[in-house]
């Protein structure tokens, strides 16, 4: 894993306030997020330049960001736009920064780093309280209390465990150092029981029956493919 440190990350924002200056040029994510306020410019080019992997970089944040919208209209939630961007983007950047406490939870950590980050970036900090609720609550095993941002956020990521998505984003975390992707099919078949009843969204919970059917026969057919997993 690729850590950045606080002095790298605060170089990286000087950079992505620079891009402020070339917002109209920059109007969309990759997905076609709009990109409507500088500090949403400025956090976007940050993820993008900074937080790169293939399980909990910025495209994770992006896939987080489009389905959490998706959960709050199907669910008839109105949630508040700043506050799902800033927390989808900056949550799992614990991962890229090491927190003060080693033992923090990731989650936790990002709810004391961003402040800073959207502090500079411009985000209106009337918000903050929000975003580091969400951040803190976005994991499957936490609860995400009654905010509807980080209900939304909690079970979009949630279900980025689960289909296609979840087996490739766990097998990307095996690597060259790990003799087999055994311990990343365990971690998927528990997903496959641990992770529907934790979802707090009825949207959520109908995609996820899609999800886990189609983790379940990937999973089967490594297994059948692996001699029952004997030469994975």
């Amino acid at each position: 894993m690729r850590f950045y440190t606080t002095v790298a990350l605060i170089i990286a924002l000087a950079g992505a306030l620079g891009a402020q200056s070339r917002a109209a040029a920059t109007s969309a994510t990759a997905t076609g997020i709009a990109l409507d306020a500088p500090w949403k410019v400025t956090v976007y080019q940050l993820a993008r330049s900074t937080f790169k992997h293939p399980a909990w970089g910025w495209q994770h944040s992006e896939r987080n960001y489009r389905v959490a919208l998706a959960l709050a209209q199907g669910d008839g939630l109105k949630v508040d736009d700043d506050v799902l961007f800033a927390a989808a983007f900056l949550h799992d950047m614990g991962a890229f920064q090491p927190c003060a406490d080693p033992k923090m939870e990731h989650g936790d950590c990002a709810a004391l780093s961003s402040q800073a980050i959207l502090r500079s970036a411009g985000f209106p900090m009337q918000k903050y309280a929000a975003v580091a609720a969400a951040e803190r609550g976005h994991m499957y095993y936490r609860d995400p209390g009654t905010q509807p941002e980080a209900i939304v956020l909690h079970d979009a990521d949630s279900l980025d465990f689960l289909g296609a998505i979840g087996a490739a984003r766990m097998l990307s975390l095996t690597g060259s150092a790990k003799p087999n992707f055994a311990g990343a099919v365990k971690s998927l078949r528990s997903f496959l029981n641990d992770i529907p009843p934790k979802l707090v969204t009825r949207t959520a919970r109908a995609m996820a029956v899609a999800r886990v059917a189609e983790l379940r026969q990937f999973l089967d057919a490594l297994e059948r493919e692996t001699f029952n997993g004997e030469a994975m």
